[in-house]
């Protein structure tokens, strides 16, 4: 005896048909109930500062790529160990400086490594708590991907619609690792060109 299915309705149909879609299709091409394609291993941005005195831009440059050592505020910790990605874009901002800009990308390029300088008893970031099998201290290593055709300011950065709500602009805002978002990052790279 063969089984009887209800009867469906277009709407329901084409529901269950993308339902079954989603769980053929490779990660790259599923899609959301309403058809749009969904981005699986979504890029978040970032904003890292720096003195240029200490290490600029040029120098990651030159380098090619840098572990970001010396973080010593657990927020800034935190946001290195547990929400930055390999692949995730980063602003490089020249902090205490003269002016103050963001002045390129960088790309995070290596997560989850601890930071070495705190094991270094010579190091002023030593941290005498930390042990190896235990380290407090995490950090990411970035790579350089290319410098602004002219530095971003943060001055501009205040006057600019879409960017109100932007950690770097607000008042008090000196935390060294910084979430920035998809809508911050494209106006902003927009600025720089």
């Amino acid at each position: 005896m063969s089984k009887r299915y209800p009867k469906l309705s277009d709407a329901e149909f084409k529901a269950m048909a993308t339902k079954v879609k989603q769980h053929i299709e490779p990660p790259e091409q599923r899609r959301d109930r309403n058809g749009e394609l969904l981005e699986p291993d979504l890029k978040n941005f970032w904003l890292v500062k720096s003195e240029p005195d200490v290490y600029p831009f040029e120098q990651l440059k030159k380098d090619g790529s840098t572990g970001w050592t010396g973080v010593r505020n657990y927020q800034a910790r935190n946001l290195m160990r547990d929400s930055m990605k390999v692949g995730d874009g980063v602003f490089f901002y020249h902090s205490n400086a003269e002016p103050k800009a963001i002045v390129g990308i960088a790309k995070v390029s290596k997560t989850g490594v601890p930071d070495p300088t705190q094991f270094d008893p010579e190091s002023e970031y030593f941290d005498a708590k930390s042990t190896r099998e235990n380290p407090t201290w995490i950090m990411v290593e970035i790579a350089h991907v290319k410098a602004f055709k002219r530095p971003v300011t943060l001055d501009e950065l205040k006057g600019v619609p879409g960017l109100e709500t932007m950690m770097l602009t607000r008042k008090g805002s000196r935390l060294s690792v910084q979430p920035v978002t998809q809508k911050e990052w494209e106006i902003v790279v927009g600025l720089s060109e």
